[in-house]
């Protein structure tokens, strides 16, 4: 008697909270957007909808390395990505000089560029034992210096068109952005739930020692895990210049903070091992479509650095508030 009293009345709180915490920022985007339409009509305009995907693109782009980072756990986070974008943006302005053909190979080297710094900072992290947040913020003050240096301040050249059709083209309705962005999702969550370098990220994520104890080589992992992200931020700085259209040093400027939020917002916890690529994408949209329902609004740009903050503090309180009730 006594536990059949008692099966119901535990179970069915733990299994309304869990399902809100899965399912509430799907229905928050849906619940956003149906909002926005009816505050501003021009929300639903066709150009208006296709910028907020092909501004979504990028920012889903470097979110995704964000996220595999923040899901390794150890405060893990990178600060550095925009400086990767900014650079990868004045690289290929400069040396392909607005030519197709020479497009493929500077990006190439663009991508190297960005697992390059990513190596970097897995090394000053797990050789060096420097604290992440440091590691990335110095790594991306040494981007932004000797991108100065490069540039002279002034970047010059233009970008090619094939890059301005990834940045701004379509595949039918469909811009190729966000196209290439499924793309890179649907590897990223094959990687992370279908292959061991995944498990190994969301144990050690979860609990180091216990990956330790496993065996796993957690310094190589870690390293791996930084080395995505600089290259999902190499990915992204393309995209963006070819979307922006402009050379300029400051290209991607805030994404470090955008992409925290949005994986924050996308319930990926900071402690490491809970959270995923999905979520994060969700989250990415609804920043993108509430910058832009502030610029419908012409509302002041600052009011977009007070709906950053709030989002990720009520994002974070939000998680905390129903994992802890879990």
């Amino acid at each position: 008697m006594q536990a059949l009293a008692k099966g119901p009345a535990v179970r069915s709180p733990v299994s309304l909270s869990s399902a809100f915490e899965k399912y509430g920022i799907y229905i928050f985007l849906g619940l956003l957007f149906i909002t926005a339409s009816l505050i501003s009509p021009q929300f639903l305009n066709p150009q208006n909808l296709k910028d907020i995907l092909n501004q979504a693109a990028a920012l889903g782009m470097v979110a995704i390395g964000q996220t595999v980072v923040i899901l390794i756990g150890g405060g893990g986070l990178d600060l550095s990505v925009a400086s990767v974008m900014a650079t990868v943006a004045v690289i290929v302005a400069h040396n392909t000089r607005g030519q197709d053909a020479l497009f493929f190979p500077v990006a190439l080297i663009c991508l190297v560029f960005g697992l390059l710094v990513g190596l970097a900072n897995g090394i000053l992290i797990t050789k060096r034992k420097v604290q992440p947040f440091m590691a990335t913020i110095g790594m991306m003050i040494i981007i932004q210096g000797l991108r100065f240096l490069y540039t002279g301040g002034a970047p010059k050249g233009g970008f090619p068109p094939i890059l301005r059709f990834l940045g701004t083209g379509s595949i039918g309705p469909v811009p190729m952005s966000i196209f290439s962005l499924a793309i890179l999702a649907v590897i990223a969550v094959i990687v992370l739930h279908k292959t061991t370098l995944g498990r190994q990220i969301y144990v050690i994520g979860g609990n180091i020692e216990t990956a330790y104890l496993s065996g796993y080589r957690i310094d190589l992992v870690i390293t791996v895990v930084y080395m995505i992200s600089g290259f999902t931020a190499a990915i992204a700085g393309l995209y963006l210049a070819g979307y922006i259209g402009v050379s300029d040093n400051w290209v991607g400027k805030g994404y470090e903070l955008d992409s925290i939020a949005a994986v924050v917002m996308g319930g990926t916890s900071f402690a490491g091992g809970r959270g995923g690529v999905m979520g994060t994408i969700v989250g990415v949209l609804i920043i993108i479509m509430l910058y832009n329902l502030v610029l419908l609004l012409h509302l002041p740009v600052q009011v977009q650095y007070v709906v950053k903050g709030a989002i990720i503090i009520l994002a974070t309180s939000f998680y905390a508030m129903f994992r802890k009730s879990t």
